[in-house]
């Protein structure tokens, strides 16, 4: 089992020495990675499920800070939980990723993308909310086609997207690209998971049956794509005051990376959570040393 943060600026603050702060007690603790949700665009009355999200939440930009924070460690993977991926031209965003990952010196390793859920976001980035699975998809096709491709160019005539003969450089240094999971808390996004992703990482609010249902049904879409449902990861959302015997749970369910986060903004407290977690179970490296 692996172990990872998430730090989200609308609760812990955008204060830039908070956020490397937390990153480098994260670092020190033996976390595996950090993570930073995305919003584009808020608008008053914007809902997610019965959680209304007020219009002045400061959702920073993930790969700015995530880049500001590979400045400021050195160990630390980063991650997205979640990019919302049908709000970005995926020609922009394969080169935006690929740099990130160069000058973290590989570290960009957690993307995790997801469609939205904000109709009102969708329509001030000028995308079409019911076709914005699709477009995702489309997406997902395009970076892996940009970060594969050489001299000679690659293209794609898309229902979104269409070129021909584009070359984009420089390229992630894993070989073939950057691993890409897919968040979400639907049987769709689950489909997509196992279509395209090298992982999932599904939200939160899932009763048990239904986050089994949608494990199986990530498996079944790779088999069924001829692909190993055996190298997909599983992330999933935990309590930073999580017992030993819920992180068992979570591994027999085929879990591989449980997702923390401080539940205080103010810095001592965020530190004394994290070290006690880590201390808890015995972190090294991101793995927990203590667990079963």
């Amino acid at each position: 089992m692996r172990f990872a943060v998430s730090y989200s600026t609308p609760f812990h603050g955008v204060d830039p020495d908070r956020l490397t702060g937390y990153a480098r007690h994260a670092e020190e603790c033996g976390f595996e990675a950090l993570y930073l949700p995305e919003h584009v665009a808020l608008h008053p009355g914007a809902t997610v499920g019965t959680m209304e999200l007020p219009p002045s939440l400061p959702f920073a930009d993930p790969l700015g800070c995530l880049a500001f924070v590979a400045a400021h460690t050195e160990r630390i993977l980063l991650g997205t939980g979640v990019l919302l991926l049908p709000y970005h031209h995926p020609v922009t965003l394969a080169k935006h990723l690929a740099t990130l990952d160069v000058l973290s010196r590989g570290r960009m390793r957690l993307l995790t993308v997801g469609i939205g859920a904000l109709p009102g976001e969708a329509q001030a980035m000028g995308v079409d909310f019911r076709s914005r699975g699709r477009r995702a998809d489309e997406a997902l096709q395009v970076l892996r086609l940009l970060w594969a491709g050489g001299e000679e160019g690659v293209g794609l005539d898309g229902e979104f997207y269409s070129f021909a003969e584009v070359c984009s450089f420089p390229k992630p240094l894993a070989p073939g690209g950057l691993p890409i999971h897919v968040g979400g808390s639907s049987r769709a996004a689950a489909r997509r998971a196992g279509r395209y992703g090298d992982g999932y990482f599904p939200g939160g609010a899932l009763v048990p049956a239904e986050r089994a249902a949608q494990w199986d049904a990530v498996r079944a879409e790779a088999r069924a794509a001829g692909r190993d449902p055996g190298a997909l990861e599983y992330t999933r959302w935990g309590s930073i005051d999580m017992p030993a015997e819920r992180v068992e749970a979570f591994a027999a369910q085929g879990v591989t990376r449980i997702v923390v986060a401080a539940t205080t903004a103010e810095p001592a407290g965020q530190r004394a959570e994290l070290s006690a977690f880590a201390q808890r179970f015995g972190l090294r490296d991101g793995v927990a040393t203590s667990v079963g």
